[in-house]
């Protein structure tokens, strides 16, 4: 199941579940969730389907909400989700995975030319259209060089250890909801011999003020920018100025993990560059915000990034070609990036549409979080079980042709709670405020539909 922080911002959210309300009502009680009838326990993997921008699995068995009778096999679950989102005319948001092999090779032949010398000779462990890549990064991002990996588990874990040999220390100071702390099965401890500590618990990042007084020593300060578990949520300019130089201060580096650094120039007010700039080393993905089949860079130092080198060789991330992922990479640099500031400012306006028009809902309770969103995702809370609300995005897809939710989730502090990561894309662009607010509207018809139904049963 993912797990979602509750906001700060909320202090009865802080309550016990029993003494949980708000303006809009009471939250329900541990046990006033219904039904069973769609639960799905999946071992493995497979069992937790990627987030809006992709998750790592878990070896934990999972729980898979379906609102119809049990699927028990998972592929079936999702070619029938995928199918359904592929059919809908109008989503916010367009999944790479609707879109069949055919399709995006189709995409990939369509978009290479325009980035790349198609006849060239492609890759050979590194070489050509990879360089070529880790140049264009190492300036976007007006950092010295950069280097290609092909996941950002393995980029970030090489990051770091050369980190640790430079200051003498393998402790690394990061936010308990981070990726790496959630969704990459203990990988820094158990691959790379790296230890971490916490400097705050609180759903947002740390502030330099925590940075300064925390009690243990560290090598190096990790900042997820954005914090997605929180919300998606970053600091302002000024505070992670002070936040990147109060680690100095302690004499430890600045890593962003940047996964989504691509969209965040719209909050800072700040280029990629003057962002990359606090830091001492950025790690970027190319399938997230941009699109691409896989893959991420890391840059930095020259000596850092020549050390990584030789480390992703180590770990087994020098493959012998890569350049169907290196030029989606590129197309999604040329044709995405370019875009992301106004699918932010489309989000801002999705939000605000989504909070009034819960607000008129007969919906007892909701969170829209960010109110108005740092970047052009957010998270919606509410008060129904994750199957209900499974059911009734998926028919909503069906029955109107509106896909406004993709996964639901069962909020892991509060009991009752259910929360959905929102994505706006170039397919939310044409949304008006009036399309928004009806099709929230469409939805509570059918949860409340599909809530009575698990009632009866």
């Amino acid at each position: 199941m993912f797990r979602h922080a509750t906001p700060a911002l909320s202090a009865p959210l802080r309550l016990s579940t029993g003494e949980l309300s708000t303006g809009r009502g009471r939250l329900p009680g541990a046990g006033e969730s219904s039904g069973e009838r769609s639960l799905v326990i999946l071992e493995g993997p497979v069992a937790d389907p990627p987030g809006p921008c992709g998750r790592a699995p878990s070896a934990r068995p999972r729980t898979v909400w379906t609102g119809e009778s049990a699927v028990t096999d998972e592929e079936d679950l999702q070619t029938r989700r995928r199918t359904v989102w592929r059919a809908a005319e109008r989503a916010l948001w367009r999944r790479p995975t609707e879109l069949t092999m055919g399709e995006r090779l189709a995409e990939l032949t369509a978009g290479a030319g325009e980035v790349s010398d198609l006849g060239a000779f492609p890759d050979w462990y590194g070489s050509g259209v990879v360089e070529e890549l880790e140049r264009r990064v190492a300036g976007l991002l007006g950092l010295p060089a950069a280097v290609y990996f092909p996941t950002g588990t393995m980029a970030q874990q090489v990051a770091l250890r050369c980190w640790a040999e430079r200051t003498g220390s393998r402790t690394v100071a990061l936010h308990p909801l981070a990726h790496p702390e959630l969704h990459e099965r203990g990988a820094f401890g158990a691959v790379s011999g790296l230890r971490t500590v916490h400097p705050t618990a609180e759903p947002r990042l740390p502030t330099a003020e925590e940075v300064r007084g925390f009690e243990e020593p560290f090598g190096a300060l990790m900042l997820e920018l954005p914090l997605r578990e929180a919300g998606f949520v970053l600091p302002s300019w000024e505070e992670l100025t002070e936040v990147t130089e109060a680690a100095r201060e302690r004499d430890a580096v600045v890593h962003f993990d940047g996964a989504r650094l691509w969209e965040c120039p719209s909050h800072f007010g700040r280029p990629l560059h003057e962002i990359a700039a606090l830091a001492d080393s950025v790690y970027v993905s190319f399938y997230k915000s941009l699109g691409g089949l896989a893959g991420a860079a890391l840059a930095g130092p020259e000596d850092v990034v020549a050390e990584a080198r030789a480390w992703r060789h180590r770990y087994g991330g020098l493959a012998f070609q890569q350049f169907p992922a290196v030029l989606s990479a590129l197309i999604g640099l040329e044709r995405e990036l370019p875009k992301l500031p106004s699918y932010a400012a489309q989000a801002k306006v999705v939000a605000a549409a989504m909070t009034e028009a819960f607000g008129e809902s007969p919906a007892p309770w909701f969170r829209v979080h960010p109110g108005t969103p740092h970047t052009h995702q957010f998270l919606v809370w509410l008060p129904y079980p994750p199957e209900v609300l499974m059911a009734a995005s998926l028919a909503l897809s069906e029955e109107t042709g509106t896909t406004l939710f993709h996964f639901w989730s069962e909020e892991s502090r509060v009991p009752g709670i259910s929360a959905s990561e929102v994505t706006v894309a170039e397919a939310g662009l044409e949304w008006t405020e009036a399309d928004v607010k009806e099709a929230v509207a469409e939805f509570m018809v059918r949860v409340l539909r599909e809530a009575a139904a698990q009632e009866d049963d």
